[in-house]
């Protein structure tokens, strides 16, 4: 029955052996599902979040996978929007890997709020003067969007494919995929956006608070081109490893190097702005909330090194290196410096949502650390176990890389 599933001409391993790669994904899963019943049954106690710490382990989790998952919004964008034809070898790829994020964000979502059940109050009973309404309206409705984009996909199934109805369905989705493209960008921006804004604006934690352009800070427009910088590259190493671990090509290197390449263009460009932007709170924004550069980091183990890690370490170098063409055709050099660059993206999220309510605003305040309970890093973790675990599914049964025969021709010729 197994390989009816798989699709037509190609080589999967046996079931037994699959079976045994989705177990430590499915532990994964168990763990994150006993944390979540801990948290929604006995209430948030379970986690270390306070007065001080308002978000937990997973909101990093969640900022960062959202960040990382803007690879499917953006290689939408460009494959039906900008035409760029040669990422069609790569889309299904980027939306399977962007539904896994935003589908795991919005669970982590449903955990934090406390009580899931009562979700449709942010929507029914919206503030309208929150950043957070728009960012949840946002992100709910382009999970629509990408569960749209991958219905097609599924619908390849070698056995769905058979029947008539779903057959016309889903060739009939293909072709207005492009509306659903430009949605998908239109919802990302600004959630993406938002929720830079949302620490943008927060006057008293002067670590975070920026100036304005027309009515949104400084990090609103930050965050949607980090996101837009690191999205391609996750995809790029998720797609990598697939073709590690298979010991196949699956996407063409014209198809890798053209993500490669804008990735690295806007890679620069934020490090530019982010320089600015940095530099005009060290010697304007700080002054005048009454405090000096150094007084962020008096204490703690959050130092100045954690500035210097973030934009010359894991911004400028890696943005150099996407911008060498030699660097970009070494798949070693390629494969460092995406993982450099998502490094420094999430560790940009790490710095807002942790940091940023760790250090002391106050000559009279403290240092406040902060340590995950097990139950945060479990449902943090689930969503790795989780990625992989339907990653792989799709792999198995859907035909996820429309290139791989070809790219294989010793393989598929025996």
């Amino acid at each position: 029955m197994d390989s009816l599933l798989i699709p037509e001409g190609v080589k999967r391993c046996s079931p037994g052996k699959f079976f045994v790669w989705t177990l430590p994904w499915i532990g994964l899963l168990i763990w994150g599902l006993v944390s979540a019943f801990f948290c929604l049954f006995f209430g948030l106690n379970q986690t270390n979040m306070s007065n001080i710490f308002a978000f937990a382990l997973w909101i990093v989790f969640d900022l960062a996978v959202i960040a990382l998952g803007a690879g499917a919004f953006f290689t939408g964008f460009l494959t039906y929007i900008i035409g760029r034809k040669e990422l069609k070898d790569i889309i299904n790829a980027a939306v399977i890997i962007g539904f896994i994020c935003y589908s795991g964000a919005v669970a982590m979502l449903g955990i934090d709020i406390g009580q899931p059940l009562r979700g449709w109050f942010i929507f029914w009973h919206a503030n309208v003067h929150s950043m957070l309404t728009e960012v949840s309206f946002c992100i709910t409705t382009y999970l629509g969007v990408l569960l749209i984009e991958y219905i097609p996909i599924i619908l390849e199934n070698r056995q769905l494919d058979k029947i008539p109805e779903l057959h016309l369905f889903g060739h009939n989705l293909h072709h207005i995929m492009a509306i659903f493209a430009a949605t998908g960008t239109f919802l990302s921006f600004f959630h993406q956006g938002s929720l830079g804004g949302m620490f943008g604006v927060m006057y008293a934690r002067p670590f975070a608070y920026r100036w304005e352009f027309y009515i949104w800070p400084t990090t609103f427009f930050l965050f949607v081109i980090s996101a837009i910088a690191a999205g391609p590259c996750f995809t790029i190493l998720c797609v990598k490893l697939a073709e590690a671990l298979t010991r196949k090509r699956l996407v063409p290197g014209k198809a890798i190097q053209t993500l490669a390449k804008i990735s690295g263009i806007i890679l620069a460009i934020y490090m530019v702005l982010k320089i600015a932007d940095t530099l005009g709170w060290i010697f304007d924004l700080a002054p005048k909330a009454g405090m000096k550069f150094m007084d962020f980091y008096r204490e703690g183990p959050y130092g100045v090194w954690m500035l210097v890690a973030e934009i010359v370490v894991f911004g400028i170098i890696p943005a150099i290196m996407l911008n060498i063409k030699k660097a970009r055709e070494s798949q070693g050099w390629l494969i460092t410096a995406c993982l450099m660059n998502c490094t420094g993206i999430v560790l940009n999220r790490f710095v807002f949502i942790v940091v940023n309510l760790a250090i002391p605003v106050m000559p009279f305040d403290r240092f406040w650390s902060y340590i995950p309970t097990w139950q945060e890093w479990g449902i943090a973790l689930a969503l790795v176990g989780y990625g992989f675990l339907l990653f792989s599914l799709s792999y198995r049964y859907l035909p996820l890389f429309p290139k791989e025969r070809e790219l294989n021709p010793a393989l598929y010729s025996q």
